[in-house]
């Protein structure tokens, strides 16, 4: 099952409260205030993220499931976990980035 998790828009602005991810060389700030879960994303120019997650908003997805979301499709960033408990991936989905997220 998808559950609508949050939406991730790339930014070149600084925004209050970032979060430096220093694997990504990315700032995160928003998700944790936002009520409609948008997350602001502002990237180092060399961030080793995919141009497609710089440039294009992408939105994401809690799943139960990680493999079965990733069966068949493009896959655009391997399986990681970034954080203790969480597993994430990105596909890609009619030229835009998708996300899914799983809790373990």
């Amino acid at each position: 099952m998808r559950r609508y998790h949050h939406i991730g828009i790339p930014t070149n602005s600084e925004r209050p409260d970032e979060t430096y991810l220093e694997q990504y060389k990315v700032y995160v700030s928003g998700y944790e205030t936002s009520p409609y879960g948008v997350e602001w994303m502002r990237f180092e120019p060399d961030s080793p993220l995919p141009e497609l997650v710089k440039t294009v908003p992408h939105v994401a997805f809690e799943v139960d499931d990680l493999e079965a979301e990733l069966a068949g499709k493009e896959v655009l960033i391997e399986p990681n976990s970034p954080a203790e408990g969480l597993r994430v991936a990105f596909i890609v989905e009619d030229g835009a980035p998708i996300e899914f997220i799983q809790y373990l």
